[in-house]
């Protein structure tokens, strides 16, 4: 029988989650990422003990980003918190101009980036993150909200990838509850951001509504049992796109897709074929996104069936339809526009 939503984390709860990340990474070691909220800190306690057993390098890395007069005083703390686990800490700061706009998602890949240093700076082949259940929730509306497809759905993923390295998430399938049980019954101390509550920022206004959700249904259980099945489908779509493209691709200098083929396949894995030549050309950050990659599609599936002629760009590709060949290929320089003295004939 499942422990209820409340209790805190047994031993043999804790060793499931994490040993199998330590024994992994027992050669390389270990990042942990540590705010200081209830969920990291848990992941801070419950891992030193087990990082000690198997022998594991393991070391605590708190980002300061700097958004609050309170974060001067919280790092520290946490290191403090970290030398009680017996586990070395380094803070690594956000420094430079904030954005004036989207400040959360700027601090976020702030976050990984330093997080991503530090553990190439230790020569770690892992970031362990706290994020649990109702961060996979809050993830999933937040991209509903945004209409994202599969990929978008699947919310995040218990492993990945960032740049290279293993972005390990080992308490995603528990409550945040759990977590702060955890830190009470055990007397470990953690302090809470103010920002999570500002209704500045949709995820606090998400949480807001998190209540009503629930009574109607969609609570945290099961939206992240809709990315469970948004990844089992994406994952199956992928592999789907993966064989597609063998398939289609009858060149590789320049890239040449059968563009008759192309239009056979279902829209869906058509769209990644696409997304994926585009990749392949060196395609610029943000082309994939679905609704760039649909509009694209709208404008060359008419053309593939009436045998037009096309020739368009896509984050940083140039797609040309010839013969029934689609040519990917990186897009050309653009040419600097002239002077306007020099359209007049002299300045």
């Amino acid at each position: 029988m499942a422990a209820p939503d409340d209790a805190p984390l047994a031993d043999a709860e804790a060793d499931a989650c994490l040993s199998p990340l330590l024994h992994d990474f027992r050669e390389s070691g270990l990042i942990l990422a540590v705010s200081g909220g209830p969920d990291s800190v848990a992941l801070m306690r419950l891992a030193a003990p087990l990082a000690r057993e198997t022998g594991t390098p393991t070391r605590v890395v708190t980002i300061d980003h700097g958004l609050r007069p309170d974060s001067v005083e919280e790092a520290p703390r946490v290191a403090r918190w970290a030398r009680e686990a017996g586990l070395p800490h380094e803070i690594r700061a956000w420094d430079g101009e904030k954005p004036a706009r989207g400040i959360q998602d700027a601090a976020r890949e702030a976050r990984y980036v330093l997080l991503s240093a530090a553990a190439r700076a230790a020569g770690a082949g892992a970031i362990l993150t706290a994020h649990h259940r109702d961060d996979q929730a809050e993830t999933v509306l937040m991209r509903l909200c945004a209409g994202s497809g599969p990929a978008g759905l699947a919310g995040m993923r218990p492993r990945g990838d960032l740049d290279g390295l293993v972005l390990a998430r080992p308490f995603l399938d528990l409550p945040k509850a759990r977590l702060v049980a955890t830190c009470m019954a055990r007397g470990w101390g953690f302090v809470e951001d103010p920002s999570n509550a500002s209704l500045r920022y949709a995820r606090a206004r998400l949480r807001r509504l998190a209540p009503q959700l629930a009574d109607e249904g969609l609570g945290p259980a099961r939206l992240a049992k809709l990315a469970a099945r948004a990844a089992r489908a994406e994952d199956a779509l992928d592999a789907a796109s993966i064989a597609a493209f063998a398939r289609l691709a009858t060149g590789q200098a320049p890239l040449v897709l059968d563009a008759a083929g192309l239009a056979a396949e279902p829209e869906e894995i058509a769209l990644r074929v696409l997304s994926r030549a585009v990749r392949r050309v060196g395609g610029a950050a943000g082309y994939d996104r679905l609704s760039r990659l649909e509009a694209f599609w709208s404008r060359l599936a008419p053309a593939i069936a009436a045998g037009a002629p096309f020739r368009e760009t896509l984050g940083g590709a140039l797609a040309t339809l010839e013969a029934g060949r689609l040519v990917v290929t990186p897009e050309p320089p653009r040419r600097g526009r002239r002077p306007l003295c020099a359209k007049r004939g002299g300045c």
